[in-house]
């Protein structure tokens, strides 16, 4: 099988030519692009299709703009677009002027299909992993920008217009979204293409820190404020000084820190704890949340003048499942980076039938768990391209499987699959005929095999080994379990997602013996 992921232009003034290159890159299972000569392919890459394309195959050989004069114009325009030149003259001196031009590869006419596929496949795998390193150095470095945003969603192209107009000031903002739908990286990108670039991108997960260190974390404290306060700790507020600082998950903020961060936004200065007078700070102030705060605010959780100051700009990220597209290049870019950190070279594409399974999935842990989903595929991969073997959770997600069936291809479930309990006896067989009064009431035998098969990954079992409907009290126990599971231990996720508060989570673990596993285990940022 195949990897079938990129998109590729197909620059040559030969129709035949174009034609079979167009029939070989499908073969590959890839989509094409096609231009008829170089100052068409020039206009592509310098137009809004430009994001769209992962790679060219160049003849070098037209009339008016001829290869080495389109490779000239890319670089003078900064396109990094990996290129592979074709000629029909495969001399050295041909070759290095192409690789001096900027190409990175070559092949000679007549192609070699698995000649071809081999410089795709390669090329692909390395512009993406050269992309990986770059946003992560560039985010290190506070100068990541939207132009490293991997996405070709319509939905993140507004969220990118969004964020390059609030950039331009230092207006508050608001990113609502999913857990793991990216809501750093947005915040990311507005520091970088903002006047703060290159200056402090301080970042707060307020879920995660204990209630009573809050205050202390955000606003500082001076030497012997209380007992512990050996040494002045400057806050975050103050080491965001000239930058950026970001408040994920700012929900979470307990009521009196909520005070104070009011004044802060307001008046521009902090009190540190056992300080004798305020702080001045400058600071750009960018909130995350992934629930929504003006239904906090009608729970009486969070502040309503609070509320308005931190959502003059608001930016909503959707959530993965709406935005099945980016799928792919996401999944290229993560297997990229970690086929090179797990040493294995040859795993350098995903099978199209794969690739469709991941793109049926709904993704409730969105990107975090694309990525988290990509790495356990590339450890388990044995091949040259990831399979469905390699996604057994997401498989066993998304399949109809029924038990003891052989699985020999995809059968899709609804996009919101609903549990449901296994057919009762009655159900399955046609209705009895009427039986004598002292039988009646004689319950009919239950198969209990039909009751022995595990239910599939995501989905609860409702009927216990014996056909009877479980105890409420050892769903909720494997429910909670679940949920600890599928949130890495994240306890204020947890009870959230579970609609609970903390503290009733807690006593439930104590109740079914589950704080061993837990205890000493912090919230995750």
């Amino acid at each position: 099988m195949q990897p079938a992921i990129g998109k590729i232009l197909i620059v040559d003034d030969d129709p035949i030519q174009r034609r079979l290159l167009q029939e070989a890159v499908k073969k590959f299972g890839h989509r094409s692009k096609l231009a008829e000569h170089g100052a068409e392919a020039v206009a592509i890459m310098t137009g809004p299709e430009a994001a769209d394309i992962d790679l060219i195959i160049l003849d070098m050989v037209m009339p008016e703009l001829d290869g080495i004069g389109v490779l000239t114009e890319l670089r003078r325009r900064k396109i990094g677009t990996p290129v592979i030149v074709q000629t029909a003259h495969g001399g050295i001196d041909t070759v290095v002027s192409a690789m001096n031009a900027g190409a990175q590869d070559f092949v000679v006419k007549p192609l070699s299909a698995e000649r071809l596929d081999v410089s795709i496949r390669n090329l692909l795998k390395v512009s993406a992993l050269e992309g990986e390193i770059t946003r992560f150095r560039k985010q290190a470095s506070g100068t990541l920008t939207f132009d490293d945003i991997v996405t070709r969603s319509p939905g993140m192209e507004r969220v990118i217009n969004l964020g390059r107009r609030a950039a331009s000031s230092n207006i508050p903002i608001l990113i609502e979204g999913e857990s793991g739908v990216g809501k750093e990286l947005i915040a990311s990108a507005i520091q970088g293409s903002s006047e703060r670039k290159s200056k402090p991108l301080v970042t707060v997960n307020c879920g995660a820190i204990p209630d009573n260190l809050v205050e202390s974390i955000l606003f500082g404290h001076e030497k012997g404020a209380f007992t512990g306060a050996v040494d002045k700790h400057v806050g975050k507020f103050q080491e965001a000084h000239g930058g950026t600082l970001f408040l994920d998950e700012v929900g979470e903020l307990p009521s009196d820190v909520q005070v104070k961060l009011l004044r802060a936004l307001q008046e521009g200065e902090i009190d540190p704890i056992g300080g004798r007078r305020p702080v001045k700070v400058d600071f750009r102030l960018i909130s995350a949340t992934n629930r929504r705060l003006v239904d906090q605010v009608k729970e009486g959780a969070f502040r309503e003048d609070l509320y308005y100051r931190l959502n003059v700009f608001p930016i909503w990220i959707p959530p993965l499942r709406d935005r099945p597209e980016d799928i792919p290049i996401l999944s290229r870019h993560f297997l990229a980076r970690f086929a090179a950190e797990e040493g294995k070279p040859q795993v350098s594409g995903i099978a199209p039938d794969a690739l469709d399974l991941l793109q049926s999935y709904r993704w409730p842990g969105n990107i975090r768990q694309l990525q988290n989903t990509i790495f356990r595929a590339v450890v388990l991969c044995d091949g040259p391209a990831l399979t469905i073997d390699d996604f057994p959770q997401v498989a066993a997600a998304v399949d109809r499987v029924v038990p003891g069936h052989v699985h020999s291809g995809l059968s899709v479930a609804p996009a919101e699959p609903v549990a449901r309990a296994a057919p009762s006896h009655a159900e399955v067989h046609t209705r009895p005929a009427p039986q004598p009064a002292s039988q009646a009431m004689t319950p009919p035998p239950v198969n209990q095999e039909a009751f022995r098969h595990a239910a599939p990954f995501g989905f609860m079992r409702s009927l216990d080994n014996d056909g009877h409907v479980r105890k409420l009290v050892t769903m909720e126990e494997e429910l909670i379990r679940l949920a600890i599971d599928h949130y890495s231990g994240r306890m204020t996720e947890v009870a959230k997602r579970l609609g609970i508060g903390r503290s009733t989570l807690y006593r439930k673990l104590k109740e079914y013996g589950l704080e061993e596993g837990t205890n000493g285990k912090e919230d995750a940022a």
